[in-house]
């Protein structure tokens, strides 16, 4: 699938199928918000989703995935320093659990280095690494930002929203750059593997617009840190990629890093 298309159109018919739950079960009431919300919405949409969405679909076709859900675990570290950057003081646990997480994400990505898909030349590879770095820098600041913008009551409404102008803003760009839909080519894992992520993006970006504007961003930004975990194991029980030891003392610690945010910020 182009991966434009492919991913904005799984932001699109997520946002779609949640607009539409919303509208079932809550009624048109949740949907009359202000101008300024929906703004701030377009914003969120764009600074959370679009940039980090466009640059790992873009980037996948030479970084592996284990290596990208890795580069995606250094979002709770940007999110601590833009926190002591506003002169916000995190806990000492909480500054520590980063700082081992990310220990635990060097211990990982240190063994093999970086293999590149496709035969990719190295200097395509380090390229979209740094754009895959990048989209986690802009959707960091955008979370930590998240508090300070005017956004609908209902949180669900609020993940519609975004996940709509993110979706829209991915398919325009893929159009614009030649993308095009070809549904016959499509092969049936394809079609599973998308369905798949709508129904992903529908839980996952939920819980996540709920959590952020009722949790400490600190808290809510521990999820990146389990991603790697995830795929690193799914490359050894579907892609036969294997397991040294020190990628298993890496996830031990991570774990061990997120376990140690998540008391620090518990209150």
């Amino acid at each position: 699938m182009p991966p434009l298309i492919a991913t904005g159109s799984r932001y699109f018919v997520a946002s779609l199928c949640l607009g539409i739950g919303v509208l079932i079960f809550r009624g048109v009431a949740p949907f009359r918000i202000t101008r300024r919300e929906l703004f701030s919405g377009a914003i969120m949409g764009l600074g959370i989703i679009s940039i980090w969405a466009a640059a790992l679909a873009l980037g996948q076709r030479y970084v592996p995935g284990g290596i990208a859900a890795l580069i995606g675990a250094s979002i709770p570290l940007w999110i601590v320093l833009f926190r002591l950057l506003n002169g916000d003081r995190p806990s000492r646990l909480t500054g520590a659990g980063v700082m081992i997480g990310i220990t635990g994400i060097v211990m990982m990505l240190l063994p093999g280095g970086i293999v590149s898909v496709n035969g990719a030349a190295p200097g395509a590879v380090l390229f979209w690494c740094f754009a895959i770095l990048v989209g986690c820098i802009s959707w960091a600041f955008f979370s930590w930002r998240a508090k300070s913008f005017a956004v609908p009551a209902n949180s669900l409404v609020t993940a519609t929203l975004q996940m709509l102008m993110a979706g829209v803003a991915l398919m325009a760009v893929g159009i614009l750059i030649g993308e095009r839909i070809e549904f016959g080519s499509y092969l049936s894992v394809s079609v599973i593997g998308w369905i798949w992520l709508v129904i992903a993006s529908i839980i996952g970006y939920s819980a996540f617009t709920f959590l952020i504007s009722r949790a400490p961003i600190s808290l809510v930004s521990t999820f990146p840190y389990v991603n790697p975990v995830v795929a690193v194991l799914l490359g050894w029980l579907v892609l036969a990629e294997p397991l040294s030891r020190s990628i298993l003392i890496g996830l031990t610690v991570v774990l061990g890093g997120v376990v140690l945010v998540v008391k620090g910020e518990r209150a």
